[in-house]
């Protein structure tokens, strides 16, 4: 089964132990630097990882997204499109801190059905197929799930959404709220129960959330954007309007508390990693 689905998990398997031998060879205090405005910055190690999965994953027929690769659009209408960040979260990654991951999934006409992501600092390895389990280090993860957000459910936030007063509009609920830099590893956190729920209240790109969607899709959890609706992948527009992952009670009582709790502060969206 050349295309199956345990044969491309198995490539992701294997892209993310190479990925992890390259991102050991980079030291963040010595790595190069260049900045892209908005989007942040973007190391060596960024590019040397993207190179790496474009090598080890992509087969005659198959289609490339990564936030490091100019998108020429060639991918649109491709049924097997790889979904890729090799550094989500470049910032936690410069600044020493293990919050940082290399994302992979696969988007099979416009679904993902296998995804991996890797967090080297923290020995941390999630896989998963649609129809099937995900793994952490090759034990079963599974989501948490409450039917009231109480002080026992802790929510993963961005720093930058917290700092910038995004967050004002929950004070005052009991849960607890922790943030951390990448969308994609906050996702694993998720699945894997180490955290309840994820909720990104600004925009994200299809590569900031593939994997882990089906991450916590197949550990029991629910994906949407942040009004509740379904992701879908390989589309011309990358950006998809928030995200909330949880358990499924967890996730109805985000969606009744966010309807609750309306923004009232000015959209203050900027592109780039959050």
């Amino acid at each position: 089964m050349t295309n199956g689905a345990e044969s491309d998990l198995s490539r992701i398997a294997a892209a993310l132990e190479e990925s992890a031998e390259l991102a050991s060879t980079f030291s963040p205090s010595s790595v190069y630097v260049q900045h892209k405005g908005w989007d942040g910055p973007v190391t060596e190690a960024d590019h040397a990882l993207d190179e790496l999965l474009h090598r080890t994953l992509v087969r005659p027929g198959e289609g490339w997204l990564s936030e490091e690769t100019h998108d020429d659009g060639h991918r649109i209408g491709m049924e097997r499109v790889w979904v890729v960040d090799p550094i989500d979260g470049t910032r936690g990654f410069l600044a020493g801190r293990p919050e940082w991951c290399v994302s992979v999934g696969l988007s099979v006409d416009g679904e993902i059905t296998a995804a991996g992501i890797l967090n080297p600092w923290a020995n941390e390895s999630y896989l998963a197929e649609r129809g099937g389990a995900a793994t952490l280090n090759g034990e079963t993860a599974q989501t948490n799930d409450h039917e009231e957000l109480s002080s026992e459910v802790t929510i993963l936030a961005s720093h930058s959404e917290v700092r910038w007063g995004m967050w004002n509009r929950f004070r005052g609920a009991s849960f607890k709220v922790r943030t951390l830099g990448s969308i994609a590893y906050k996702m694993a956190l998720v699945a894997a129960g180490k955290a309840d729920a994820v909720i990104s209240l600004e925009p994200k790109n299809e590569w900031d959330v593939a994997a882990g969607a089906l991450l916590v899709e197949a550990a029991g959890g629910v994906v949407t954007d942040a009004d509740g609706h379904p992701m879908q992948f390989n589309r011309r527009d990358t950006l998809i309007d928030g995200v909330i992952a949880a358990g499924p009670n967890t996730h109805a009582a985000i969606r009744e508390m966010m309807n609750r709790r309306p923004a009232t502060s000015t959209h203050l969206w900027t592109p780039g990693r959050h």
